[in-house]
């Protein structure tokens, strides 16, 4: 039986007295695109920030590759080979693109090159001496992903990287996405919009209350809408 890449088991999270994951258990093969879909509050995004070692007080158990990461400070659990591209995207208003996409530490081999994000990214090039102030919603996401491509990260936790944006810029994000997928990277993504994360993903699981209640293969989302929708509330 193969084993995950990642497997989260039983994994709780609190934000001072605030218990906010309840128990979250689910896995991720290596070269799946695997989605969290949930309402609003209910628990994705302290999720990856459990995985990554961002939360505040967790316990339970996140393997990956074999390895416990739950006693891990967050920036040893990067240097495993995980990378974080969080909703807010992070990044620095005051660099341009280019120099964006230099700063980020390598933490393992087989990072992209410069020359290699600006084909999976052509709107980065032509924009490549532009502040990050300067920059659309759009090309703002693009950068924020880019840069964490640059690490040799193979596992990338994407939170909500379509909030907001244009259907045209979402397209581009999908395409890129099965691009990465294409490349051999794994991706967990955070997503509301279930019918944008059916063009990408291989499987769904359904987060309510800070745990996962339900898992759908997305061979199986067409017939699952009506679930899908009282589920999401859509």
């Amino acid at each position: 039986m193969v084993e995950a890449q990642l497997a989260v088991r039983d994994l709780h999270g609190w934000y001072g007295e605030s218990h906010v994951l309840h128990g979250m258990s689910f896995d991720v093969y290596a070269g799946e695109v695997v989605t969290l879909l949930g309402r609003n509050g209910a628990g994705k995004t302290s999720t990856m920030r459990a995985v990554m070692g961002m939360l505040p007080k967790r316990q339970g158990s996140v393997h990956f590759e074999g390895k416990e990461l739950i006693r891990l400070k967050s920036d040893r659990i990067a240097r495993q080979g995980l990378a974080y591209c969080p909703e807010e995207r992070g990044i620095f208003a005051s660099l341009n693109v280019r120099e964006n996409l230099v700063l980020p530490p390598k933490v393992k081999d087989g990072g992209l090159s410069i020359e290699q994000i600006y084909v999976l990214f052509p709107n980065l090039k032509e924009r490549g001496n532009s502040q990050g102030t300067k920059l659309s919603g759009g090309e703002q996401q693009m950068l924020a992903i880019a840069r964490i491509l640059r690490t040799g990260a193979k596992l990338l936790l994407l939170d909500e990287p379509t909030e907001g944006l244009a259907p045209v810029i979402v397209q581009q994000i999908g395409n890129t996405i099965r691009k990465l997928r294409e490349q051999g990277f794994t991706i967990l993504l955070v997503e509301q919009n279930f019918r944008f994360a059916g063009t990408v993903a291989d499987r769904h699981y359904v987060v309510e209350h800070g745990k996962v209640v339900d898992m759908i293969p997305n061979s199986a989302i067409e017939r699952n809408g009506e679930k899908l929708k009282s589920y999401l509330g859509v």
